[in-house]
């Protein structure tokens, strides 16, 4: 198993495959996607090392992120390999559902996370910059009736757009095997003024819950940060990630490779330790001895309470 220097053991690998994405989200890409530049993405071959070398520290699941990793022509391609390598026992996607209904049956044996923010279309298009509420739902609506588990619903909480929609959501995972998790809008430092007017602490919205008898899940062993809850009369559950929490980082249980093969020991490490020309020999061995030699300098926090530097756009390219 791989552990840090605190204890802390990590099987689970957030991989991005690439760093594009189709939608302009105020919280994310406000602008859109806006590099010019030709992006030599991690190839099959590649990701098949790293997924191996991964496996053999003791990676238990990978989750496919992007940018939207959708748009990638052979990202069913990279779920099978994913899915089909020794040790891995669970391979998730994040997408934000412009093309589920298009794909859902191509990946059905993948876990599955979607992001909606609002389930107001005007609202989603405003938040998205997209009008694509009524194909996501109904690629959802598939990815149930394919039977598909764990399925999750992001939706990033901000004071001007879905403060007072939490009853919406509710009302959904009502009758919805799914889970609606709300993510705490985090701090960058291209962003100061937008988290300034819209955080608002996940805390608010778990006080709710626990005041309407929704009760909390005990955390599985490949789960990620999100806090779950269940309400006997509910279908569904409502998840909330809180990285401002206290003890956040304590369980902390992951890692993340970006889509040029740079291995991030924290989703707000600006500096990546550069796998790709290991990953370009195949040599599973070297890659394994350089992620083992990396774990050394992973910190205990990511000290949230400070002021953070960087772009949004790295938090993006790493799939959040």
């Amino acid at each position: 198993m791989l552990n840090d220097q605190f204890g802390r053991q990590f099987n689970y690998l957030r991989l991005s495959i690439t760093d594009v994405c189709n939608f302009s989200c105020s919280y994310c890409l406000p602008n859109g996607y806006q590099c010019d530049t030709p992006r030599n993405f991690l190839n099959k071959n590649e990701i098949s090392t790293l997924v191996n070398a991964f496996a053999e520290l003791g990676t238990k699941k990978v989750r496919i992120t992007g940018g939207e990793p959708c748009l990638r022509n052979d990202v069913t391609d990279i779920i099978k390999l994913c899915k089909n390598t020794p040790g891995i026992e669970k391979v998730a996607i994040t997408t934000n559902g412009f093309n589920l209904l298009n794909k859902i049956d191509e990946f059905a044996e993948a876990g599955l996370d979607v992001s909606i923010d609002s389930l107001n279309p005007s609202m989603f298009k405003l938040i998205t910059g997209h009008d694509k509420l009524t194909l996501i739902l109904k690629g959802i609506e598939r990815a149930v009736e394919l039977g598909i588990k764990d399925i999750k619903i992001n939706a990033v909480l901000a004071k001007q757009f879905n403060k007072n929609q939490l009853k919406d959501f509710l009302a959904w995972v009502k009758h919805h095997k799914v889970t609606v998790r709300f993510i705490e809008l985090m701090e960058t430092g291209d962003g100061a003024t937008f988290f300034e007017e819209n955080h608002l602490s996940g805390q608010t919205v778990k006080a709710q819950l626990l005041d309407q008898g929704w009760l909390q899940v005990v955390r599985g062993k490949l789960n990620g940060p999100a806090e779950e809850f269940c309400h006997p009369d509910y279908d569904g559950r409502i998840g909330l990630i809180m990285p401002y929490s206290k003890d956040f980082c304590k369980s902390c249980n992951r890692l993340r490779v970006s889509a040029l093969g740079k291995l991030h020991l924290c989703l707000f490490a600006e500096q990546g330790i550069d796998l790709r020309e290991l990953l370009n020999e195949d040599d599973t061995a070297a890659t394994v001895k350089a992620i083992r030699a990396a774990m050394g300098n992973k910190e205990i926090s990511h000290e949230l309470d400070k002021r953070l530097t960087g772009a949004t756009t790295h938090l993006a390219m790493l799939g959040g």
